[in-house]
Parts: C-alpha cells; sequence; structure tokens
C-alpha cells in the first residue's frame, strides 16, 4: 500500500472513528484541507520569509497535497501570536505555529505575558543559523589579546536587552569585556552602519549578513573577527560552524581568554539563550495533543522536502546556509532551545534587573 494512503488513512480514522475502515483508507487526510502557517511576526521579516519558503514546499510532500497559506499575526514581539497559537489551535494538524528566538526568549525569560507552554507543543522542524562577533580593528587586539582591553570601554549596536541580541550581551561579558549596549537600533543591518561609520566598535552579524557585509571590512583591515557562535553536534555539544571552519567556537573563545573551559551558572545561562537564537533560532510546532502520526507526516514532509531539487537550489539564497533539521537531531535542538533550569533563569533575570533596569511584570 502506498505510504501516504496508509497515513492519510490511519489519520481520517483517529479524527473519525465512525468511517469504515476501507473508506478511510481510501482518502489522504489533508486532501482538500487548508494547513494554516502562523507566523507570529509582520509581512517581509526573516521568519515570515522562512515561513513562506517552507511553505512553497509542504504541499507536495503532505498527503492529500492540501492547500498552506501563510497566516501573519504580529504583536508583543511575536508573543502575541505564540499565545493566540496556544489558545486555538486545534490537534488535527491544520494549523503550524512558526517560532523563533523572539518568541522563545520571553519564555525562557519567565515573562508573565507569556501563554504558551512549549512544553504542549509538538516539534516537526529547526531552522538554525549561525554568526560571527568581531571588534573594531582600530584597537589593535586581536581573541588573544583582549585582556589589554580591561578599563576600556566598548559600544555595541543593540536591538534591544532581552532582544535577540541578549546572547552578544552575555557572551561579551563572559569574555570579561566592558561594553556598553546603546539599545534601540531596529536591527542587525543598522547595527553594521554604525560600526562602520566609528559609533560602535564591536557587533557581530547572522552568517548571511556577515559574509555579505562584514568580510568586506575584514579584508579592508577594519575588523578583526573574534569567533562564531558556532552550531550543536549530535551529542548537543557546540561545534564549529562549518561555514567558518578557521574561527572558534564562543566556547573555544572563552577557553582561549581565560584558560579553562566555561562552567558555571552564568554560561549555563548563557547556553540556553543562545541555542534558542541561533542553533535552533526557527521552529514549526504543532499542538501538544496532536497524535503522532500526523507529527510524523509532517516530519515525513520535511526529509522528502530536503530532497527537492527546487528546494536545494533556492534554499541557500532564501532562508542561508544551514540545513533544516528534523527527527531526533532537530528534537535535541527543539527540548535544549525551549529549557532552562530555575538556578539559570534566576540568574539571568536578576542579572538584568540589577545591571540594566529590565522589570518582569
Amino acid at each position: 500500500m502506498d505510504r501516504r494512503l496508509f497515513i492519510g488513512g490511519t489519520l481520517a480514522v483517529a479524527a473519525n472513528s465512525t468511517l469504515p475502515v476501507s473508506r478511510a483508507l481510501a482518502a489522504p487526510t489533508l486532501a482538500g484541507q487548508t494547513v494554516t502557517i502562523v507566523v507570529p511576526f509582520g509581512v517581509g521579516g526573516g521568519n515570515d520569509l522562512w515561513g513562506r519558503f517552507i511553505s512553497i514546499f509542504l504541499p507536495r510532500y503532505l498527503p492529500g497535497n492540501p492547500n498552506v497559506v501563510v497566516k501573519n499575526s504580529p504583536g508583543g514581539g511575536s508573543v502575541s501570536g505564540a499565545n493566540y497559537f496556544a489558545a486555538s489551535a486545534k490537534p488535527d494538524g491544520l494549523t503550524v505555529l512558526v517560532s523563533s528566538g523572539s518568541t522563545q526568549f520571553p519564555y525562557l525569560l519567565g515573562e508573565p505575558r507569556v501563554k504558551y507552554d512549549y512544553r504542549k507543543m509538538k516539534f516537526f522542524l529547526a531552522g538554525p543559523t549561525g554568526g560571527v562577533a568581531y571588534i573594531s580593528s582600530k584597537h589593535g587586539v586581536d581573541l588573544k589579546s583582549l585582556g589589554k582591553l580591561k578599563g576600556t570601554q566598548l559600544h555595541f549596536a543593540s536591538q534591544g536587552i532581552t532582544s535577540l541580541d541578549m546572547t552578544a550581551l552575555l557572551a561579551f561579558r563572559l569574555l570579561g569585556l566592558d561594553v556598553q549596549h546603546v539599545v534601540g537600533y531596529p536591527g542587525r543591518g543598522e547595527g553594521r552602519v554604525a560600526f562602520e561609520r566609528g559609533e560602535t566598535d564591536i557587533d557581530y552579524q547572522t552568517t548571511s549578513a556577515y559574509l555579505r557585509s562584514s568580510v568586506p571590512l575584514v579584508k579592508r583591515g577594519e575588523a578583526v573577527p573574534l569567533f562564531a557562535w558556532g552550531l550543536l553536534g549530535k551529542d548537543g555539544q557546540l561545534i564549529r560552524d562549518p561555514n567558518f571552519p578557521e574561527l572558534p567556537t564562543i566556547a573555544e573563545a572563552y577557553e582561549i581568554v581565560h584558560g579553562k573551559k566555561p562552567s558555571g551558572i552564568e554560561w549555563e545561562a548563557f547556553m540556553a539563550f543562545l541555542i534558542s537564537g541561533f542553533p535552533a533560532q526557527k521552529l514549526m510546532l504543532l499542538p501538544g495533543d496532536t497524535p503522532d502520526a500526523i507529527v510524523e507526516m509532517y516530519r515525513a514532509a520535511i526529509r522528502d522536502m530536503r530532497k527537492d531539487p527546487e528546494y536545494l537550489a533556492r534554499r541557500d539564497d532564501m532562508i542561508g546556509e544551514y540545513e533544516q533539521v528534523t527527527d531526533a537531531e532537530g528534537e535535541l535542538l527543539f527540548k535544549q532551545a525551549t529549557s532552562i533550569t530555575p538556578e539559570a533563569r534566576k540568574w539571568v533575570r536578576d542579572f538584568l534587573i540589577k545591571e540594566h533596569n529590565v522589570t518582569f511584570e
């Protein structure tokens, strides 16, 4: 029997047990249906583009070739749309949530406005990304000589203390750097422009932006790369980014600067946000009580999508240089990206309240 018909028939039986088995097996579950991908961001941003790109291929590989539409539900830094999904999505495979680091950070911080719970969701796709941090060459230092900057205040263009740039805030602190985070920049692109103008002297960019816009700064001798964030290996440990094999990960950078491997509650807190912000920055999720057969249906569609010639031809330009992840490897990313110990959460909240006047009300 055709595998798709078998899956579709199984799901149809689960959805309507009164149907005769022979009739249920005859029709793919999602034929004639519409799958809605909830993107809790406005149109045109990176998360919207990612969701829309994936939406091109899901209809090809989901049983019954359903219609797939993207519903933008922006507000509250993506919290509003995720709350909407948690309150209204049914476990029938017809509603999918796009989550990103901007959605995951408020959850990890325990913000009271968050009404969604990742422990009550099921994963089928993760979209990793990477990035590189660099410093102005005017300081005459590289990673091995950062100690010379003791007592020197650096400036970083930030989108906000609890935004994705919080990863940089914690990383620079771990390396012993005194960095003033100048908030209010709308994006990393504007942050790079501030660096080029000399308004700031330390920066990071995600992989595609770094390769396109920051590498020329390095080649002109205006910037010195310090480290790449790194990716997660199958054992859950940081490994070097294949796009930057010559650059140490942030963990290696810490060891170079301090002469010992990173450990302790501050490193634990940092890693929770690093994973959520980069190796598992984007997720696609289903409601937690979705039947396992439906979850597997989506994972199988992703496995097939990754072999699609059009997907392979367009992937790098559309969503970046990293392969989309599913199954057990992606499940590990999902769990690490949405988990934090109470001790680590307390440490980072206390730090943000004391050092940056952040409130959690």
